[in-house]
């Protein structure tokens, strides 16, 4: 089962939060740690009034933070397996999936800033109860997992940082950006196109990339004209553009919980760096993922679990 949970972000915004929940009792979810589509789930879901948090002391919570231009089902097959034994949340960040989008304006840059989505993710914690909480983390939300655990190491246990960079991308990381946006040949006739194009003919792609064009295929809605992202393009290149510049490791340097990084071998995060980062956390831990790229919990999400649960086993185990 599947919950819808609303948290008030910073700024009070409305964010939809997702709890997990039975996961051997949910037919709709597929049984190959996939994740399946956005659609099965909030079709699932929708029915369901927004609830309270559940007060489950005894279960570890954690909390799934999915990257830019991610939603919180992209983490379905991984929390399916992840609430076995614990209390397991996946947020729709700020602009994201069904939370709300900041009002435009002059203030947006603030309002898409770091401070807002660490804050946001903040505010998740406290207000469902999930700490100490284990803050697993994709590309960007990986960034905002570390930021929050630099920030209030009271509210954290442990950290899983899934192929995103500590140094900084710079300007033209950021044009390439803004160029792959205008090349996106929306809208898309289906979702299968979308699928298709984002996993086989977008010219980013140097070879057929499945977990890549299901990623993108999940983000996507159907509007009168066709298939169309669920988020605004220049949205993300704002939220962007507030980190993309800088280097992030002094607030990495203070994490001090058991943290574990973890890199697909065709990711975006390179080895030397990874394990650069490993070194520079005080309990950092590292992990690989072959035959993976960028999306590695979609690519390969068997070899996902085989890295991630002896981690999380370790940190959650009964203190004598």
């Amino acid at each position: 089962m599947v919950q819808r949970i609303d948290v008030t972000g910073a700024d009070g915004v409305r964010l939809a939060a997702w709890e997990f929940r039975e996961p051997h009792t949910d037919p709709a979810r597929p049984a190959d740690g996939s994740g399946g589509t956005a659609a099965t789930a909030t079709a699932a879901t929708a029915a369901e009034a927004p609830a309270a948090p559940s007060a489950e002391p005894e279960r570890p919570g954690v909390l799934l933070l999915h990257g830019l231009m991610g939603r919180a089902f992209h983490w379905a097959g991984t929390a399916r397996w992840l609430a076995e034994h614990r209390r397991v949340v996946a947020l729709d960040q700020r602009g994201h999936g069904q939370s709300d989008r900041p009002p435009a304006g002059p203030g947006l840059l603030t309002s898409l800033g770091r401070e807002a989505f660490v804050a946001d993710a903040e505010a998740a914690v406290e207000q469902l109860g999930l700490a100490p909480v284990t803050l697993i983390g994709h590309s960007m939300g990986a960034l905002t997992a570390w930021q929050l655990a630099a920030r209030r190491p009271d509210l954290v246990g442990a950290v899983v940082i899934c192929d995103m960079r500590a140094s900084a991308l710079g300007a033209a990381s950021q044009q390439e950006w803004e160029e792959w946006f205008t090349r996106w040949p929306l809208p898309f006739p289906t979702q299968d196109a979308a699928r298709r194009w984002f996993g086989e003919d977008d010219p980013r792609v140097e070879r057929p990339d499945p977990g890549r064009g299901a990623f993108f295929a999940e983000v996507m809605h159907e509007a009168q004209d066709g298939w169309r992202p669920v988020f605004s393009r220049s949205h993300m290149l704002t939220a962007r553009e507030t980190w993309v510049h800088d280097a992030h490791w002094e607030e990495l340097a203070q994490v001090r919980c058991p943290t574990l990084v973890v890199r697909g071998l065709d990711g975006e995060l390179g080895r030397a760096e990874a394990q650069e980062m490993v070194r520079v956390l005080p309990a950092g831990q590292y992990a690989e993922i072959p035959d993976a790229g960028h999306y590695l919990h979609y690519d390969q999400p068997t070899a996902w679990r085989a890295v991630l649960e002896p981690f999380l086993d370790g940190v959650h185990a009964p203190q004598s």
